[in-house]
């Protein structure tokens, strides 16, 4: 492999989320009808509310700036200050939003270890903590679907109704962070509907990881808990004037780009196959992420880097490409044989 510069477009594999808004996207956007959402007049971010409400069976929904934001906003729904939350040892809500339910919530967390970041009811019924007068006990649990650090694992629409008949034997609620909960569905045909409400308390969905929508969140919950969920929302600085332009996005992503997540997936899968033949240990991706494992990967993401491929290594050893709808079939095969050639590179080295 030569130093010479990169010519075109990078592919760009980091994250979902550096998907940019299509021409047709920014025209939605451009042509929303707008109002001030803090007075509840915005009738694009209505419409958006509406639309998930409808889609997960929830009465109430509220639009945020961030996925960290709706998250936050739902467990302080569901667990006050000084009260436990139960998580995944790998959880995005403790591994990647810089401490907030400690810090904004008082929240105590306790932490379960599980395979694949997947959370076994059976575990669960035996970690809850029953509450007394000298001991903390559980308020509720969180769940992480699609599992980011395991490599987007999908909880089975099984284990979420186990996990439901545990928090609701032992009194305690669900949080279901869903950020990739398209990914989810794509992967497994379950409706959306059965992925919401029927195991969920509060569910926060992302709009700019699967769907490619320049930012925003939408938190899902009981219609009665709205006026809480709003409160909490402007004590964070999420408060919107005329969000529409936002929404509008996130309305155009639902309506254009569910249904082509499935070829997020196939491209996953391919980049797994390539970097598999090229000597690295990557198991089979469900979703849209993909982990290899291969000596020195902080210098194949540099030199991958120099060659138009950009990729992530969150851990030593470790790659991590995460597939979307900006990078294609022919950009994935480009990835595999620039990768496929750093990794060499590095092994000859």
């Amino acid at each position: 492999m030569t130093d010479a510069p990169v010519t075109g477009a990078p592919v760009d594999l980091r994250s979902d989320t550096v998907a940019l808004p299509s021409p047709g996207m920014r025209a939605a956007m451009a042509e929303a009808e707008l109002g001030d959402d803090m007075f509840g007049e915005d009738p694009t971010v209505r419409a958006l509310e509406e639309r998930l409400c409808g889609l997960f069976g929830f009465s109430g929904a509220l639009f945020a700036p961030s996925g960290v934001m709706a998250n936050q906003i739902g467990l302080r729904l569901l667990v006050g200050p000084g009260e436990e939350l139960v998580c995944d040892a790998e959880a995005h809500i403790l591994a990647h939003e810089d401490g907030a339910p400690a810090l904004h919530g008082g929240i105590q967390t306790r932490t379960l270890t599980s395979e694949s970041g997947l959370i076994d009811p059976r575990a669960l019924a035996a970690f809850v903590r029953r509450g007394n007068s000298y001991t903390v006990g559980t308020r509720a649990v969180a769940v992480e679907q699609t599992h980011t650090r395991s490599g987007g694992n999908v909880h089975p629409l099984e284990t979420l109704r186990g996990i439901r008949a545990v928090a609701d034997a032992a009194g305690i609620a669900v949080h279901l962070d869903g950020a990739r909960i398209w990914n989810a569905h794509a992967a497994t045909g379950v409706p959306l509907a059965e992925f919401g409400a029927p195991v969920a308390d509060t569910l926060s969905v992302c709009l700019s990881k699967g769907l490619g929508a320049p930012v925003g969140s939408v938190l899902l919950c009981d219609g009665e808990l709205l006026g809480q969920a709003r409160k909490i929302r402007h004590r964070l600085g999420g408060g919107m004037r005329q969000a529409g332009v936002l929404a509008a996005a996130g309305l155009y992503a639902l309506e254009h780009n569910l249904a082509r997540i499935g070829d997020d997936h196939s491209n996953a899968a391919l980049l797994a196959d390539g970097l598999r033949e090229a000597g690295c240990a990557v198991s089979a991706p469900e979703t849209n992420i993909v982990l290899a494992r291969t000596p020195a990967a902080e210098a194949v993401v540099e030199q991958a880097s120099r060659h138009g491929v950009r990729v992530t290594s969150p851990a030593p050893g470790l790659l991590r490409l995460v597939t979307h709808l900006d990078v294609d079939k022919a950009g994935c095969e480009q990835a595999v044989r620039v990768l496929a050639k750093a990794i060499h590179g590095q092994s000859a080295g």
